[in-house]
Order: C-alpha cells, then structure tokens, then sequence
C-alpha cells in the first residue's frame, strides 16, 4: 500500500522555506530601505557609527537643495525624454525586423541574422570613439538625438522579440492571407497584440540600461543643460566636501522613475503569449 507523504515534515519544510524567503526577500530590499531613509537624514547622521537605521532628524531639505540649486527637474525631463523615446522607437524597429526574420522567407535569411546577431558581442566601448565621429558628423554632440538615435541602433530587441515570433503558430498567418489580409495587417493586428510579454519585457530592459547609459550621456552631453540625471547626480559627487544625505536624495530621484516603469510593465513577464490563440 503506498504510503502518504509526512504531512507535519512537510508543512515544517514549507514554513522555513517561507521564511528564509522573506529574510532574502528583506535583504535584497535593505539597500533601496538605506538610500530612501539617508536621503531625509543630515550628511553626519549618514556617516556616523554605529548607524541610525532609521532617520532620528526627518528633513527634506536635501531634495529642496537639489531641485533649487541644480536643474534637476531639466535633467530629469532629459532622461526621461532620451530613455522613452529610444525604447520607443527601438521597439518599433526591432519588432518589424523579428517579424521579418521569424515569417518571412527570403534568400540569405539566416546568414544576415547571425551576422546580425553577432554584432552583440562587441562592447560598446569598443565602437565609442567611431560612433562619436558619427554622431559629431550629424550635429548631434550637445543634442538629445545623439544620445538617442545610437541606442535604437541595437540587436538585442530583434534577438528577444524573434524568439517570441517563433511561438506564434504559422497557421495563424496562414489562414489571415487567406481571408485577403496584407502582410502589414498580419503583422498590425494579429501578430503584435500575441507578442505583447516580449514588447513588455523588451521595454523595461531598454529603458533600464538607456537611463543608465552614463557613459555614451557622458560624452555627448557636456552642456549643464542637455545633461541627464544620472550624468548630472554624477557631478554632485566631486566635491570636496560631500553631502552624502544630498547625494542619496539624487539618487532616489534618479530611480524612480525605473521603478515605476518596472511596476507598470512587470506583468508582462509572466503573461501568456498566445494563450487562446489557436482553439484545440
């Protein structure tokens, strides 16, 4: 007779398991609990051992300090504007490309996609002094198009996006062109809306590493005005005698607006692609 599993061995299991989740879970949060609660502290109280954990003087005058004398607000505006607008516009290039690549039949296919495909091995750095050239050429140093443009330019949004076209049933595609659909409609109204999970994931990923790009932001935004706001926090950091509170409260700004962006996005991840498409 087949015997049942231990019921209170079990249950026990269970309840370490949730708590040593929590406790990595709470972990994992204490960095992002220690930059918001150091941003309402002193610059001393930030220092000073043993540590407040949390702020014994309550104080927003690091984020008034900031927004009054720095353009905080025009730098943050310049993110934003950079990080939408190329993730945007990434989106759009990278999932007329995929559909290409995925359920279009042409001579050569496969060879242009690893060619394709394999430009993502080469760093950034490697190509930034010919790209800067390039950029420089078109008047874009000092110019909120030379800090997008490039970014849209990328593999990595076809790479993702194709592997969430390959899922879709070919039938699909098949029976459209049957009714008489053009392949911009396919595309438009049948394939799009199944592949949202992918334009959501590509979304967060893209606007995350644009709004940290701080190097390519640092080279072709050298204007206080055109800076971003993790190039213009960075500038904060060169004092000689740092306001660490004033620093923190920099950088809580400078990431809000990712956690917002994850947070409105992030149900895309587990969402089903084609789920009711194809009736059994």
């Amino acid at each position: 007779m087949r015997k049942e599993p231990n019921k209170p061995k079990r249950e026990l299991y269970d309840i370490i398991s949730n708590i040593l989740v929590v406790i990595f879970a709470i972990a994992s949060l204490f960095p992002l609990y220690w930059l918001l609660t150091s941003s309402f502290k002193n610059s001393s109280d930030v220092v000073k051992m043993p540590p407040d954990w949390f702020p014994k003087t309550f104080t927003l005058d690091n984020y008034v300090e900031l927004f009054n004398n720095q353009p905080a607000f025009r730098w943050a505006f310049n993110s934003i504007v950079v990080s939408l607008v190329a993730t945007v516009a990434l989106i759009v290039v990278a999932s007329l490309a995929a559909y290409g690549f995925s359920k279009l039949h042409f001579k050569g296919r496969n060879i242009i996609f690893i060619i394709f495909i394999s430009s993502l091995m080469i760093p950034k750095e490697v190509i930034i002094v010919p790209l800067f050239q390039i950029v420089k050429n078109f008047g874009w140093v000092n110019n909120l198009n030379g800090m997008i443009w490039p970014n849209v330019a990328t593999a990595f949004g076809v790479f993702l996006l194709k592997g969430f076209f390959d899922t879709i049933p070919d039938s699909l595609r098949e029976a459209a062109k049957i009714d008489g659909a053009s392949e911009f409609k396919i595309f438009y109204k049948i394939m799009l809306p199944m592949i949202k999970p992918g334009i959501g994931a590509l979304f967060i990923l893209n606007f995350v590493n644009v709004w940290n790009d701080y190097l390519w932001q640092l080279v072709i935004g050298q204007e206080t005005q055109v800076k971003t706001l993790m190039v213009g926090i960075a500038t904060l950091m060169q004092d000689l005698n740092p306001n660490f509170a004033y620093k923190m409260a920099g950088a809580v700004v400078a990431a809000i607006p990712m956690l917002i962006i994850y947070f409105a996005f992030q149900r895309y991840f587990t969402k089903g692609i084609s789920a009711g498409a194809v009736k059994e």
